[in-house]
C-alpha cells in the first residue's frame, strides 16, 4: 500500500476498512448497551465519504451499515481526527456530514422514519479531549430556548486516555491503534519494539505481511524519530525485520520527494490553522495570522500552535501568542492587516 502525503488518514483507512478490525473496534470501543443491539457480524462498509474537502486536512471519515437485532439497519459513522489538537467545531461538522448522510440514504431509498446514524469520534492527539459531546454546548442559550435548539452526542475514542493495557481487540487493531496513540509523542521510540513484537505472530500470513508492511510505510512518513533508531526497532521487534525495512528504506532514499511532501503538508496545517481562526475570530484576525504563520515552517511548532488556539479566549490573546512563537517576530497591530 501506497501511503500519499496525508499519512495518517491513509493509515486510518486501511485499519478501518479491514473488516475484522471493524467488527473488533464496535465490540470494544461502543457502550455496552448499544452492542447488545448489533446484530453480530453484520457490519458492512459503506464506501461513500461525506468530509468536506476543504476540511481533508483534519478529518478522515468511514460509514458503516448493520443490521440491528430488531431487524431494522442502522449506520455507524466514523470521524477520525488525525490533528494533535482537538477541534472544538466538531459537533458543528458533524451535523454536517450526518445531515448529508440522512439526503444520501434518503435519495437511495426514500422511506420514513429516518435510518439511526451513530456518530463516533476517533481521537488520537497529544492533549486529551476536554470539549462536551453534546452539540448543545456550541450555544450560549438561556434555558427557556434550549427546547428550540438541535441536540445530539456523538461517541467518543479518546485514544490518549486509554493506558496501553487498555487498548483491546485482536492484534490488528491493537497494533494500529497503539501506533496511532504514540504516533505525535515522544515516547514513540520507546514504546515502538513492545508495541511491533505484537506483529510477530502475524508475519507467516499474507494479509498479516501487508499489514505489517503498512504499518512500517506509516512510521516512514509520520514518525518523528531518526530514520537509523526507526530501522533497530523494527530489526530488534520482528525476525525478518531487515527484509520488512526495504520498503521504507526506499522513502527514505527520495528525500527530495519526502521534503516536497513535508512542505504540503506545513501549508495544508497553516491554512487548517487560518480556517480555524476564521471561525473563532473573524476575517481581519485570520488574515493577520495568515502573514504570522508563513514564517513558521516547524511542523512541531505548527501543531502545537493547534493547541494554543484552542486554550485562547480571545483574537488578541490568540495574535499575542502567535507573535511569540514566529521567529522573526513581525509586528502586528490587531485589526490591521
Amino acid at each position: 500500500m501506497t501511503l500519499p502525503h496525508h499519512p495518517h488518514d491513509a493509515f486510518f483507512k486501511h485499519l478501518f476498512t479491514r473488516p475484522e478490525a471493524a467488527e473488533d473496534f464496535v465490540r470494544h470501543y461502543l457502550p455496552a448497551e448499544v452492542t447488545a443491539l448489533l446484530e453480530p457480524g453484520s457490519l458492512t462498509i459503506c464506501k461513500d465519504s461525506f468530509v468536506d474537502e476543504a476540511l481533508a486536512e483534519h478529518y478522515s471519515d468511514l460509514l458503516y451499515r448493520v443490521n440491528l437485532k430488531t431487524g431494522d439497519e442502522a449506520y455507524l459513522y466514523v470521524l477520525f481526527e488525525h490533528k494533535s489538537a482537538p477541534e472544538p467545531w466538531v459537533a458543528l461538522d458533524l451535523l454536517r456530514y450526518l445531515v448529508r448522510i440522512w439526503d444520501f440514504l434518503t435519495k437511495q431509498e426514500s422511506k420514513a422514519p429516518l435510518p439511526i446514524v451513530l456518530p463516533v469520534v476517533v481521537y488520537h492527539g497529544k492533549v486529551r479531549w476536554r470539549i462536551p459531546q453534546t452539540f448543545s454546548h456550541l450555544f450560549d442559550a438561556p434555558e427557556i430556548m434550549r427546547p428550540y435548539l438541535p441536540e445530539f452526542t456523538y461517541l467518543l475514542t479518546d485514544l490518549s486516555r486509554f493506558s496501553d493495557d487498555n487498548i483491546k481487540g485482536a492484534i490488528t487493531l491493537r497494533v494500529g491503534l497503539l501506533i496511532l496513540k504514540y504516533i505525535f509523542r515522544k515516547e514513540l521510540q520507546a514504546r515502538l519494539p513492545e508495541v511491533l513484537g505484537l506483529l510477530r505472530e502475524l508475519s507467516g500470513q499474507k494479509s498479516g505481511l501487508e499489514f505489517i508492511e503498512t504499518v512500517l510505510r506509516y512510521l516512514g512518513c509520520a514518525a518523528e524519530m531518526p530514520k537509523e533508531d526507526l530501522k533497530r526497532a523494527v530489526i530488534q521487534a520482528l525476525p525478518e525485520g531487515e527484509q520488512f525495512m526495504a520498503t521504507p528504506a526506499e522513502q527514505w532514499r527520495q528525500e527530495g520527494v519526502q521534503q516536497g511532501l513535508q512542505q504540503g503538508l506545513q501549508q495544508g496545517e497553516r491554512q487548517m490553522l487560518v480556517k480555524q481562526v476564521r471561525r473563532r475570530f473573524g476575517e481581519d484576525t485570520a488574515r493577520q495570522s495568515e502573514v504570522l504563520l508563513t514564517k513558521i515552517t516547524d511542523p512541531v511548532k505548527l501543531e502545537d500552535l493547534g493547541e494554543i488556539l484552542v486554550e485562547c479566549t480571545d483574537a488578541v490573546d490568540w495574535l499575542n501568542r502567535l507573535q511569540a512563537s514566529n521567529p522573526e517576530r513581525t509586528k502586528i497591530v490587531h485589526g490591521q492587516p
